[in-house]
């Protein structure tokens, strides 16, 4: 195999998931969060339940400022349904100002 083994084991193991960390989206986002006032940002996704970028849309919605958030997808969630509340999701920071709290 060569530099990409890990994306050649999950196509034979059959599990091609892959996630964009919080993380990494917090980081990114930083950078552009004046540009986000007032605006309505859609997330479509495989599953809004499940997708960082929802979670990260959601948790900082005030900070940002935004109009509205669509988080939509094709398909249904395993999750749908089940109690999910806003404030339980891990222990991921919230950005406040370009930085984690």
């Amino acid at each position: 195999m060569g530099k990409n083994d890990n994306l050649h084991k999950a196509k034979e193991a059959k599990n091609d998931e892959f996630y964009t960390q919080y993380e990494d989206i917090q980081n990114e986002l930083n950078h552009y969060e004046g540009h986000f006032a007032g605006k309505t940002v859609l997330c479509n996704c495989d599953d809004p339940f499940e997708s960082n970028f929802c979670k990260f849309f959601l948790r900082n919605f005030n900070y940002l400022k935004l109009k509205r958030l669509i988080c939509t997808s094709y398909s249904t969630s395993p999750v749908v349904g089940q109690q999910m509340t806003l404030f339980d999701l891990e222990d991921e920071p919230v950005v406040r100002g370009g930085t984690a709290m």
